[in-house]
């Protein structure tokens, strides 16, 4: 029987890496990235004060049929973007949450920073 390495546990171990060597704070918050198979998901963390300042997800109303795919990805972004710039957050640290910069996790960057979002 051949044996699957477990993706998801090494994805952990590489995201519990970075999360020692980055942190959000109320003025320069933690954009995080969570992605499934059919959704991507986005939330702005404050890690002092443990608190999530804004989110955005691909299950929210407004979002269409298709699941899983890069432009549902960079509107996550977009409406992250926006919802920073209504609580008056301009700049944060972008936390790819151990996943390769690529694809849908690139795209939702791509779009926070065209809704004006600095990192």
């Amino acid at each position: 029987m051949v044996s699957r390495p477990d993706t998801n546990k090494a994805r952990l171990k590489r995201h519990a890496r970075v999360r020692g060597k980055i942190s959000g704070t109320a003025e320069c918050p933690r954009l995080d990235v969570f992605r499934s198979n059919s959704n991507i998901y986005a939330q702005l963390i404050d890690d002092v004060n443990g608190v999530t300042l804004a989110s955005a997800s691909s299950l929210e109303k407004d979002f269409g049929t298709a699941k899983g795919n890069k432009e549902e990805a960079r509107k996550v972004g977009q409406l992250i973007a926006a919802r920073a710039k209504d609580k008056g957050i301009e700049v944060c640290v972008f936390d790819r949450g151990g996943y390769i910069y690529h694809g849908r996790v690139k795209e939702l960057a791509e779009g926070a920073r065209e809704g004006g979002l600095k990192f």
